[in-house]
């Protein structure tokens, strides 16, 4: 390896110098790796194409970049670098979470009793503290909002992180909801048209949002006219949907569609009306076969208009008796009402609950999916019965779609690799190589054989600044559903 001039070093130098000085307290409190070049010596590499793990690695980040991978025995680190040698170790690309919400179900069980819902309807609480931490600490260094409640915070909270004044993912902002009536949550404003929908996106275009979601009870002309909208302004548009159908999202020319189709897809319905969401419109899937001619009539469909699923695994496991397994870091995040709130929603899931099933037919509906040549994306939704909070369940995503049946090299693609490309980052972020920005997550382990070991995290680097997922935990302690 070359060996830079000792003046290029003297100006790096004073350059990251520089740069640490002007940091706020609160952002270098977290930051545990901070110098201009660092070599991550010794590693196992999992580079998030979906390509076998790669031992003994040794990785060179230099202002940021990745400026070199290769064999430990044959990379020589450059003088002056900090060298952390990590045998037993694997790096994986910075995850992109493609359904992470900045706010949080915190008190589902007092809103929510028996089915019954008060007016105004169901109200969530932005988290613009600790979200971005939690999403960073677990490893996400990309995130897409998919869905916003508090427009101006979010954009906010996008900013601060640019601009270095706070800790936390690359942020995809997500436009305010696009729903018609009756919506089911205080914050969510009701479309009373399609021109109505065309002013909402050109307006959110205007603020700096970069992606747009439609909702539940949108109408067909209302999403075309999103649609259409957010195509004009170079962005795309995602659903989770119910009073339309994939198969009509599809025609009007959608580009993702989210939760996948078990949980949100109403085309099934035996009295389907036009424009209203049914009732039970999973049941519906109940009977149906993966294989069968429907749903693989549905996944060509997919697969030939190019439209992208997300995967939001976590949210619907929480629904499931039993599952997930209680983990004591998710309980100390939480608020005190939070936990509360989520035991007591977590106890009142009936041990014979049709989620399980629905869960596992999701699962095989994923795995048809993309062995069929679709894109599927990743996300926890940190919402439901407020088990799943930002981050945790980035990791627990990762996780579940092992247990859907793919490879953990497959799982770490769709939750990288997959969401970079959709997002049009992919030159930048989602893989390792070299040249590319250094978002790299250090793990304890090896999550190629072990795929929990993903949540054995030592340092998250974006940029190529490492983050100490422990200190950035130790922040929020306590503190979910509250800021």
């Amino acid at each position: 390896m070359e060996m830079p001039s000792s003046t290029a070093c003297g100006l790096l130098l004073v350059f990251v110098a520089s740069a640490q000085a002007q940091r706020p307290a609160e952002v270098s409190a977290v930051i545990s790796v901070d110098a201009p070049v660092v070599v991550l010596n010794h590693v196992r590499v999992i580079d998030g194409t979906g390509s076998a793990a790669r031992d003994d690695q040794a990785v060179v980040i230099t202002n940021g970049r990745i400026a070199t991978i290769g064999p430990a025995a044959s990379v020589q680190a450059p003088a002056g670098a900090q060298v952390l040698d990590r045998a037993g170790f694997t790096v994986i690309p910075g995850l992109v979470g493609m359904h992470d919400h900045l706010y949080y179900t915190d008190s589902i069980s007092v809103q929510v009793v028996n089915g019954n819902l008060e007016e105004p309807g169901l109200f969530v609480a932005e988290l613009p503290y600790t979200g971005p931490r939690l999403y960073l600490a677990a490893g996400v260094t990309t995130m897409r909002t998919t869905g916003s409640v508090e427009p101006y915070t979010d954009l906010k909270i996008k900013k601060r992180i640019d601009d270095g004044l706070m800790p936390g993912p690359a942020i995809d902002s997500t436009a305010p909801y696009l729903e018609g009536a009756p919506t089911r949550f205080a914050q969510m404003h009701e479309l009373k048209d399609a021109g109505e929908a065309r002013e909402m996106v050109d307006y959110w275009a205007g603020q700096g949002m970069t992606s747009y979601k439609a909702y539940m009870n949108i109408t067909r002309d209302e999403l075309g006219a999103a649609i259409e909208g957010a195509h004009k302004h170079h962005s795309k548009l995602t659903g989770h949907l119910c009073s339309v159908t994939w198969h009509e999202a599809i025609g009007l020319g959608i580009d993702d569609l989210e939760h996948g189709p078990v949980f949100a897809d109403t085309e099934f319905v035996a009295d389907k009306k036009p424009d209203a969401c049914p009732a039970g419109g999973s049941r519906s899937w109940t009977n149906l076969d993966v294989s069968g001619p429907q749903v693989q009539g549905l996944i060509h469909e997919l697969v030939a208009h190019h439209v992208a699923v997300t995967s939001t695994l976590p949210v619907f496991e929480a629904s499931m008796p039993g599952r997930p397994k209680l983990q004591q870091r998710v309980l100390d995040a939480m608020s005190a009402e939070s936990a509360h709130s989520y035991l007591t929603a977590r106890a009142r899931v009936a041990m014979d609950s049709p989620v399980t099933a629905l869960v596992r037919k999701e699962m095989d509906f994923e795995l048809a999916f993309v062995r069929a040549g679709g894109v599927l994306l990743a996300g926890p939704d940190p919402t439901g019965n407020g088990g799943v909070l930002p981050g945790f369940g980035d990791q627990r995503e990762v996780e579940l779609l092992v247990e859907a049946g793919f490879t953990p090299l497959e799982a770490i693609h769709i939750a990288t690799e997959n969401g970079a490309v959709y997002l049009g980052r992919q030159d930048q972020v989602g893989t390792l190589a070299q040249g590319k920005q250094a978002d790299i997550v250090l793990v304890k382990g090896d999550p190629s054989k072990h795929i929990d070991d993903i949540e054995n995290i030592e340092t998250v680097f974006k940029a190529g600044v490492g983050y100490d997922p422990k200190k950035l935990l130790d922040s929020v302690r306590g503190q979910v559903g509250i800021r």
